[in-house]
Protein backbone atom coordinates (compact mmCIF):
# COMPACT_ATOMS: atom_id res chain seq x y z
CA UNK A 1 0.00 0.00 0.00
CA UNK A 2 1.33 3.53 -0.85
CA UNK A 3 0.14 6.91 0.53
CA UNK A 4 -1.29 9.24 -2.28
CA UNK A 5 1.30 12.36 -2.35
CA UNK A 6 0.03 15.36 -0.89
CA UNK A 7 -1.06 17.64 -3.22
CA UNK A 8 -1.01 21.84 -3.67
CA UNK A 9 -3.76 23.63 -1.36
CA UNK A 10 -6.88 23.90 -3.83
CA UNK A 11 -8.76 26.65 -2.20
CA UNK A 12 -6.78 30.26 -1.36
CA UNK A 13 -8.60 33.47 -1.37
CA UNK A 14 -9.33 35.60 -4.46
CA UNK A 15 -6.48 38.22 -3.90
CA UNK A 16 -8.12 40.65 -6.26
CA UNK A 17 -11.90 40.37 -4.50
CA UNK A 18 -9.94 40.00 -1.29
CA UNK A 19 -8.08 43.85 -1.92
CA UNK A 20 -11.33 44.87 -3.08
CA UNK A 21 -12.90 43.81 0.20
CA UNK A 22 -15.67 42.20 -2.61
CA UNK A 23 -16.83 38.90 -0.61
CA UNK A 24 -20.07 38.49 0.44
CA UNK A 25 -21.75 35.73 2.80
CA UNK A 26 -22.91 34.17 -0.15
CA UNK A 27 -19.44 33.86 -1.35
CA UNK A 28 -18.38 31.89 2.22
CA UNK A 29 -21.51 29.82 2.18
CA UNK A 30 -20.35 28.60 -1.53
CA UNK A 31 -16.38 27.83 -0.27
CA UNK A 32 -15.57 24.33 -0.97
CA UNK A 33 -15.18 22.23 1.40
CA UNK A 34 -11.43 22.17 1.82
CA UNK A 35 -11.49 25.49 2.81
CA UNK A 36 -10.55 26.48 6.09
CA UNK A 37 -12.79 28.13 8.55
CA UNK A 38 -13.20 32.04 8.01
CA UNK A 39 -14.70 35.38 9.31
CA UNK A 40 -16.05 38.02 7.16
CA UNK A 41 -14.66 41.48 7.91
CA UNK A 42 -16.56 44.10 5.96
CA UNK A 43 -16.01 42.05 2.50
CA UNK A 44 -12.24 40.59 3.95
CA UNK A 45 -11.79 36.66 4.45
CA UNK A 46 -10.01 36.24 7.33
CA UNK A 47 -9.10 32.45 8.15
CA UNK A 48 -9.87 31.37 11.87
CA UNK A 49 -7.12 29.33 13.39
CA UNK A 50 -7.83 26.13 14.42
CA UNK A 51 -7.97 26.01 18.65
CA UNK A 52 -5.99 24.66 21.02
CA UNK A 53 -6.70 21.06 22.82
CA UNK A 54 -7.34 22.98 25.75
CA UNK A 55 -9.87 25.49 24.07
CA UNK A 56 -12.07 22.71 22.28
CA UNK A 57 -12.16 20.84 25.61
CA UNK A 58 -13.43 23.83 27.22
CA UNK A 59 -15.85 24.89 24.44
CA UNK A 60 -17.00 21.59 24.94
CA UNK A 61 -17.39 21.33 28.58
CA UNK A 62 -19.25 24.84 28.48
CA UNK A 63 -21.71 23.97 25.38
CA UNK A 64 -22.88 20.47 27.04
CA UNK A 65 -23.35 22.57 30.18
CA UNK A 66 -25.37 24.53 29.06
CA UNK A 67 -27.00 22.12 26.75
CA UNK A 68 -28.22 20.49 30.00
CA UNK A 69 -28.89 23.63 31.99
CA UNK A 70 -30.61 27.05 30.16
CA UNK A 71 -34.13 27.31 30.26
CA UNK A 72 -36.73 25.59 27.68
CA UNK A 73 -36.72 28.43 25.19
CA UNK A 74 -33.05 28.71 24.62
CA UNK A 75 -30.65 26.71 22.41
CA UNK A 76 -26.74 26.45 22.83
CA UNK A 77 -24.94 26.19 19.92
CA UNK A 78 -20.81 25.43 19.03
CA UNK A 79 -19.49 25.68 15.66
CA UNK A 80 -22.12 28.27 13.87
CA UNK A 81 -21.94 31.41 13.10
CA UNK A 82 -23.58 35.06 13.18
CA UNK A 83 -24.12 36.88 9.99
CA UNK A 84 -24.11 40.52 11.13
CA UNK A 85 -24.67 41.72 7.87
CA UNK A 86 -24.37 40.45 4.12
CA UNK A 87 -20.50 41.42 4.24
CA UNK A 88 -19.51 40.79 7.84
CA UNK A 89 -20.07 37.37 9.99
CA UNK A 90 -18.39 35.87 13.09
CA UNK A 91 -17.90 32.40 14.23
CA UNK A 92 -17.81 32.32 17.94
CA UNK A 93 -16.90 29.35 20.36
CA UNK A 94 -20.92 28.88 21.78
CA UNK A 95 -24.04 30.51 21.31
CA UNK A 96 -26.95 30.80 23.33
CA UNK A 97 -29.97 31.57 20.48
CA UNK A 98 -33.55 31.65 21.13
CA UNK A 99 -34.77 28.54 20.33
CA UNK A 100 -36.35 26.77 18.72
CA UNK A 101 -33.57 26.57 15.80
CA UNK A 102 -33.18 25.68 12.30
CA UNK A 103 -30.90 22.64 12.71
CA UNK A 104 -29.69 22.76 8.97
CA UNK A 105 -28.27 26.76 9.39
CA UNK A 106 -25.27 27.78 10.01
CA UNK A 107 -25.52 31.46 10.13
CA UNK A 108 -28.05 33.29 12.46
CA UNK A 109 -29.52 36.66 12.64
CA UNK A 110 -28.44 38.72 15.39
CA UNK A 111 -31.60 39.06 16.67
CA UNK A 112 -31.22 35.16 16.98
CA UNK A 113 -28.39 35.55 19.52
CA UNK A 114 -28.91 36.03 23.30
CA UNK A 115 -25.18 35.35 24.56
CA UNK A 116 -22.16 35.32 22.10
CA UNK A 117 -19.00 33.22 23.48
CA UNK A 118 -15.84 33.84 22.61
CA UNK A 119 -12.77 31.92 24.55
CA UNK A 120 -9.40 33.84 24.10
CA UNK A 121 -6.36 31.51 22.26
CA UNK A 122 -2.95 33.07 21.63
CA UNK A 123 -4.28 33.56 18.00
CA UNK A 124 -7.08 35.33 18.46
CA UNK A 125 -6.70 37.77 21.93
CA UNK A 126 -6.63 40.84 19.54
CA UNK A 127 -9.83 40.30 17.94
CA UNK A 128 -11.83 38.36 20.84
CA UNK A 129 -10.67 41.07 23.45
CA UNK A 130 -10.69 44.47 20.99
CA UNK A 131 -12.81 43.70 17.69
CA UNK A 132 -15.37 41.10 18.06
CA UNK A 133 -17.19 42.98 21.23
CA UNK A 134 -17.72 46.17 19.41
CA UNK A 135 -19.14 44.11 16.16
CA UNK A 136 -21.36 42.05 18.44
CA UNK A 137 -22.42 45.81 20.42
CA UNK A 138 -23.17 47.17 17.01
CA UNK A 139 -25.12 44.41 15.67
CA UNK A 140 -27.38 44.53 19.02
CA UNK A 141 -26.43 41.14 20.59
CA UNK A 142 -27.29 41.95 24.04
CA UNK A 143 -25.12 39.47 25.99
CA UNK A 144 -21.22 38.70 25.84
CA UNK A 145 -19.42 36.37 27.49
CA UNK A 146 -14.96 37.02 27.29
CA UNK A 147 -13.45 33.25 28.35
CA UNK A 148 -9.72 33.74 29.06
CA UNK A 149 -7.73 30.58 29.65
CA UNK A 150 -4.47 29.93 31.99
CA UNK A 151 -6.25 30.50 34.15
CA UNK A 152 -9.92 30.10 33.37
CA UNK A 153 -11.58 33.18 34.04
CA UNK A 154 -15.30 34.40 32.51
CA UNK A 155 -16.12 38.12 32.06
CA UNK A 156 -19.80 39.10 31.59
CA UNK A 157 -20.95 41.72 29.80
CA UNK A 158 -24.43 43.27 29.04
CA UNK A 159 -25.08 46.30 26.56
CA UNK A 160 -26.02 49.02 27.85
CA UNK A 161 -26.53 52.13 25.37
CA UNK A 162 -25.13 50.72 22.19
CA UNK A 163 -21.65 49.06 24.36
CA UNK A 164 -21.09 46.52 26.51
CA UNK A 165 -20.95 47.05 30.19
CA UNK A 166 -18.85 44.34 32.65
CA UNK A 167 -21.53 43.10 34.96
CA UNK A 168 -19.65 39.79 36.24
CA UNK A 169 -16.32 37.96 36.28
CA UNK A 170 -15.53 35.04 37.78
CA UNK A 171 -12.67 32.10 38.21
CA UNK A 172 -14.66 29.63 40.22
CA UNK A 173 -18.61 30.50 39.89
CA UNK A 174 -20.28 32.71 37.19
CA UNK A 175 -23.70 34.21 38.66
CA UNK A 176 -25.85 36.05 36.41
CA UNK A 177 -29.54 37.02 36.42
CA UNK A 178 -29.73 37.99 32.60
CA UNK A 179 -30.46 36.57 30.08
CA UNK A 180 -31.37 34.22 32.96
CA UNK A 181 -30.82 33.19 35.88
CA UNK A 182 -27.61 31.05 36.25
CA UNK A 183 -24.82 29.58 38.26
CA UNK A 184 -22.41 28.53 36.26
CA UNK A 185 -19.49 25.71 37.76
CA UNK A 186 -16.09 27.62 35.62
CA UNK A 187 -14.24 25.05 37.97
CA UNK A 188 -16.00 22.34 37.26
CA UNK A 189 -15.85 22.87 33.57
CA UNK A 190 -12.09 24.09 33.15
CA UNK A 191 -9.94 21.65 31.27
Amino acid sequence: MTAEPIGEVVWAPDLVKQRKAGYTIEDVLALPDEAPRVELSDGVLIVVPSPSARHQKLNWRLASWLERHVPKGFEPQMAVGVAVDYTSTLEPDVLILHGPVDPDRHYFSPDQVVVAVEIVSPGTKRRDRLEKPGVYAAAGIQHFWRIELNPVHVFAYDLVDGRYELVADANDELVLEKPFEIRLPIRELAP
